[in-house]
């Protein structure tokens, strides 16, 4: 049986933390997708107004799907796997937006950028876009108030199929009346 996840969430929910500590706990391959967009040309450019990269998705996807095909245990991690078919399990990363404002200050992130990501945050964006293709196969964690030790052992569990989490439980939306 094939183990493929997907971790995904609004940049500085933890990501690539966890998905770089449970690889190794697991002894699994590890994917990053901005990475791999980037290794295989997949960048059209760069949006003027934010700055963002754009990305061919498609094209990520089927590059995605071919390393898949050969793998039996993987682990994905980016902003925008959620938005790639092929997860048996997609994980969504979820924080609180007064805790996700600090980590992206501390990456320098504008104040523009900053507020679209909390914006992002609170609507719970990354979850709703990824019913599109996952509908019953997406999970969320609200990461929060707990270490990096608890998130990977709450994902080891989850992963080993002895805990569920749930979809649309967490919600972040009085952040938005605070901050309009």
């Amino acid at each position: 049986m094939s183990n493929i996840i997907f971790i995904s969430g609004t940049p500085c929910t933890g990501k690539t933390t966890i998905s770089e500590v449970l690889s190794q706990k697991l002894n699994w391959e590890l994917v990053k997708i901005n990475d791999l967009a980037i290794s295989n040309n997949l960048v059209l450019g760069i949006d003027d107004d934010k700055g963002y990269k754009i990305i061919d998705v498609d094209a990520l996807n089927e590059t995605l799907l071919g390393i898949i095909s050969k793998s039996d245990n993987l682990i994905v991690e980016g902003h925008l796997s959620h938005l790639c078919s092929g997860a048996d399990k997609l994980i969504i990363l979820r924080c609180r937006p007064e805790i996700l404002e600090k980590r992206l200050a501390l990456r320098d992130y504008s104040e523009s950028k900053i507020h679209e990501n909390l914006e992002a945050e609170a609507l719970g964006v990354c979850s709703s876009e990824s019913l599109d293709i996952y509908e019953n196969n997406v999970y969320e964690l609200d990461v929060s108030d707990l270490s990096i030790d608890d998130i990977v052992s709450i994902l080891l569990e989850v992963i080993g199929g002895k805990k569920e989490l749930s979809f649309g439980e967490i919600d972040f939306m009085d952040w938005l009346l605070i901050h309009p």
